[in-house]
């Protein structure tokens, strides 16, 4: 069977047009523990879900074009993004790590933009795993699960928010290594 070929970008699209309704759907009542936070949370779940959707459907039926590896990742950080700075306006998660993550991710972002033209940078292992680990601590924390088992489930909220804050870390490091490198064996070896 085969499928539309824009499918998978046309997915994407609906994940970055999703985020800013995820950020009103938040803020709205103030974060309050009502039904407006659960279907915010839910819709980001829903949303950020969809990268595995789009990413495996371009790969399975070989449609993987160059907007697609270059929305893909924009479509993440705009989700995540709005999630990361939502949580610290809403006074639940400090602001030092909405701007850890946010510098690491719009700085990629901006690189990747400026080379575009040149060549198309694709997420790599380390920043899929981190998209990964940003997507369930981010569901942990918007959903009020306090509300139904407790609140040890911050404790799970603060171990999970760790991780996630170190692979983007570790991801950005890995990242901007990689990117040094490429560009100095594509300059050849100096004279």
């Amino acid at each position: 069977m085969a499928i539309p070929r824009q499918l998978p970008n046309t997915i994407t699209i609906v994940r970055i047009l999703c985020a800013p309704v995820f950020v009103w759907m938040l803020l709205a009542d103030a974060g309050a523990d009502g039904a407006l936070r659960w279907w915010a949370a839910m819709l980001f779940i829903v949303a950020i879900a969809t990268d595995g959707i789009d990413g495996y459907l371009a790969r399975r039926y070989e449609i993987v074009t160059d907007l697609g590896k270059l929305l893909d990742p924009i479509a993440d950080k705009a989700l995540t993004g709005c999630a990361f700075v939502c949580l610290s306006i809403l006074g639940e998660l400090p602001w030092w790590i909405t701007i850890v993550v946010l510098v690491r991710e719009i700085g990629i972002t901006v690189h990747r933009l400026a080379v575009a033209s040149d060549h198309v940078v694709a997420a790599a292992w380390m920043g899929k795993l981190k998209t990964l680990a940003q997507a369930v601590a981010l569901s942990l924390a918007l959903l009020p699960l306090w509300t139904v088992v407790g609140d040890w489930i911050h404790v799970v909220n603060v171990v999970a928010m760790t991780i996630a804050v170190a692979l983007t870390v570790a991801s950005g490091i890995d990242y901007v290594v990689t990117e040094v490198r490429g560009a100095r064996s594509a300059r050849g070896p100096r004279a």
